[in-house]
This record gives C-alpha cells, structure tokens and sequence, in this order.
C-alpha cells in the first residue's frame, strides 16, 4: 500500500487563484524566517491557502549582509515595495514613524493588503491605518505585533466573541520576565541580570523600552481594542517598569506565596449597578499568586489571560518572540489573506472604534516595602500613616534587629483603593527615618 505523505503537495488540491504575490521590507531576524517558512513549507502552505504564495520583492538595510537564505535581487528603497506587483506588503522594519509608517500608508493607498508585526506603530495610528484598509476592502493584519507565535489577537478578533470580555491581562516582554525570572532562580540583582540579558541577546543594547514597560504598553493597547472595541490608547495608560524591583522584593514575594512578574491589564470597570464605567489600562510589576496561570510563565515566555464573560477564563501561552514563532505569525496571516478571509482589523468596522473612556483603577491588596532605620518609634509611625489614610494591614514581616541600621519592613495591606495607599506612602516617605522611597506592588489576581 502507497504510504501518503505527511503533508498534502500543491498538486493534491487544485488552485483555485493565481499566487499572492508577496514583499517583504526587512530581513532581519523575523523577515528571514518568514522567507525560510514560506521557501521550506511552500508546498504545504499552498495547499492549506488554496494558491501559492510567492515572494516577487525584498527590501534590506544592508544588501551585502551574508544570509543563510537566498532571495534574488534586493531592493534598497523600502517604498518601491508599494509600488510593485506584490499583492500584499510586509512590514518588518519597525517604528511607530518615519519610513515604516510611510510603506504601510503607500502599500494601503496603492491597494495592497499589509501585514506587518509593528506594535508601535499601530498601538499609535491604527485606527486611521485600519479606516484606510477598510475603506479599500484591503486587509491589515498584525498576528506577529503581540505575544509572537501566540495566536491571540485572532482569539479576541473572531473566537471569543459571543458573551465578550471582561478582561485581559499579561506578560507580554520576554525580556522583563526572563531578567525577573533569572533574579528569582539566582538572588541576584536587577543590573547584574540585565547585563546577562543582554549578552545573551535576550535584551537590546538599550533596553529603555523593554524594562521601562513601553514594549508591553503598546502590546497591551492593541489587545484593549480588540476586547472592548475601542480605539488603541496610550494616553490613558498607567505604566511603571521593573527597573525598582529588588532581589529582596522577590525573596519577599516568595515567603508569601507569590511570585513578580511585569503584566499588562486591561479591564471593564462598574459600577455597584453593573453598569459599565469605563476601561482601566495600566503595565505594572505585580505579585501573582504562585502556581495560578501567569506565575508558571517563566523564562523568556510570554503569557496571556482572558476572562471572556460567562464563557469563562481562557489562558494561553507560548514563545513570545524569536525567529519561528514570530514568523509563524506572520505566514499564518498571509494564509489567510490568500485565502480570501477578510474581516475588520480590530473586529469592528474602524469608523466604529470608541474612544476609550479611561477608569481609575480597582481597589486591590498590596505588597509594601520600607527601607528604614531601626530605632524606636518606626513601625509605629508607618502604621499610623496607613491608618490615617484607612489602610488597614493583613500581614507584616520585619527582619532582624540591628539598633541605629537600615532594616526593611514588608507588609500586605487588606484591599486598598491605589490613591488612598498612595497618599499613605508620600506621608511615610517624608519621614527622617525612612532611607528610601517606598516600594508598592499590586497584589494581581491571576
């Protein structure tokens, strides 16, 4: 008996189209995999979309750079692309402006569908690039801008549609929770780590936008448009990095049964009548209960939960960046572009996307850390603040005594409106024994 093969060939189904003729602007390490992909799988990838799919045009920085692939001739302007015979532009050069929002808004106005994985650029425009698609019958997908070979921009655009979403939240940069996950396993600082981060390429060599926590925001407002139909929004977002966080916090975290991790939420808010007030967005370190979904997340590993109404919680997980999974992404959404699988980019129709109505965020427990000279009177003047502002505390440890030193108290406060915390920390922080600004952390949920 004939053994079939794994894979169907291109001859196994008749094709129905002529090839989707493909450029792709950027060779670096995600356009390389997706020209690999789409030159090792052709055959099958052809099958599952119903016609081949065919790169016509490329576009380098550096046309002389040694590849392990081969591409043809190289074009050095990325906007001639736009005007080629490609049927649909890829955009892997990244940057919220300058050439790369140029080639997107050319290839749209030329009639060209995009596929791109700039966060950047659509957490900052894309509303009025997808009114631009839209208005052409064109298609502007961005599987690869989040979360890399996890599907979940798909997930939130067609699959959990039926009863909505009430949230989503995140690890959402390989790089923050690799560093927080390294100072867990080793005790080791948040410089040395970084430092070993970056040698290992885990971390850029300005690594600003990662652990400053830009990189999940932008991540984060694209997954707040798909859930609630809103425009992306930056503007009202909270977002703090992980820059603070001490090798003690961790070790604090432990000893309570949690673990850090940098998330990025987005939730519906209401109000006491379950009418809906508003969206509440916000990138922050928080501790997350140990062993739940998003603390097992390790590594350089990326992790999403969504709490999709009475259809319930749904958690997914995966490689959140890299050559494969990121170019999975992106060859999953010419696929379906060949296909002929048109649907608005944010799964509604962009003339309808709300502005986002911004919401403070929720009450919440919370890990608090003072740095403060062990002399009488301390612990006494830390919990009068908190009470002043009706912070109430759960639990507290304090290390050691050491007379005249610097010693650290931790506490967990019962659940606390985040301004009212707050304004009990500005009065601590202006005491003569406290050494330090005060360290507050979330306790999330998850």
């Amino acid at each position: 008996m004939a053994r079939l093969p794994i894979w169907p060939t291109q001859n196994d189904f008749p094709m129905t189209k002529g090839a989707l003729k493909i450029a792709i602007a950027g060779l670096g390490t995600v356009g390389g995999g997706v020209v690999k992909t789409l030159a090792s799988r052709h055959d099958a990838l052809a099958a599952q979309a119903g016609r081949k799919l065919e790169i016509v045009a490329v576009s380098a920085r550096d046309s002389n750079k040694k590849r392990d692939f081969s591409v043809g001739s190289l074009l050095s302007d990325p906007l001639a692309l736009a005007s080629s015979d490609a049927d649909v532009v890829v955009e892997l050069i990244g940057g919220e402006e300058g050439i790369a929002r140029k080639l997107v808004e050319t290839a749209l106005q030329n009639g060209k569908h995009v596929v791109t994985a700039n966060k950047a650029l659509l957490a900052r425009h894309g509303k009025r690039l997808a009114e631009m698609a839209e208005a052409k019958n064109l298609q502007l997908k961005f599987e690869a801008a989040v979360a890399g070979g996890i599907p979940i921009v798909t997930t939130l655009r067609e699959a959990l549609i039926a009863h909505g979403v009430d949230a989503v939240k995140g690890i959402l940069n390989g790089t923050c929770n690799y560093i927080l996950t390294e100072m867990e396993v080793s005790g080791r600082g948040f410089a040395d780590v970084l430092k070993e981060a970056q040698a290992k390429g885990y971390a850029e060599a300005d690594p600003t936008l990662d652990i400053g926590g830009g990189d999940t925001a932008h991540k984060l407002a694209l997954l707040s448009s798909l859930a609630f139909g809103t425009a992306p929004d930056l503007l009202n977002m909270r977002v703090e990095g992980i820059s603070h966080i001490t090798a003690e916090d961790i070790g604090f975290a432990s000893e309570f049964g949690f673990r850090i991790k940098l998330l990025g939420v987005a939730r519906q808010t209401y109000d006491e009548n379950g009418a809906a007030l508003g969206i509440d967005q916000r990138v922050r370190p928080a501790m997350v209960r140990a062993r739940t979904p998003l603390a097992n997340v390790d590594g350089a590993a990326n992790g999403v939960v969504v709490d999709a109404g009475e259809a319930g919680s749904f958690f997914f997980s995966g490689r959140g960046a890299g050559e494969a999974p990121t170019a999975s992404a992106v060859v999953s959404d010419l696929v379906e572009i060949a296909r002929g699988s048109f649907g608005p980019v944010f799964g509604r129709p962009a003339a309808g996307l709300k502005n986002l109505v911004p919401a403070e965020s929720g009450a919440s427990a919370w890990y608090l850390r003072f740095d403060v000279l062990d002399v009488p009177g301390v612990l006494a003047e830390i919990a009068g603040r908190l009470s002043d502002a009706n912070v109430s505390i759960e639990s507290m440890i304090q290390r050691g005594r050491a007379p005249g030193e610097h010693v650290s108290i931790v506490m967990i406060t019962h659940e606390s409106p985040q301004d009212a915390v707050e304004r009990a920390l500005k009065a601590v922080a202006a005491s003569d024994k406290v050494r330090a600004r005060p360290c507050m952390i979330p306790m999330e949920a998850a």
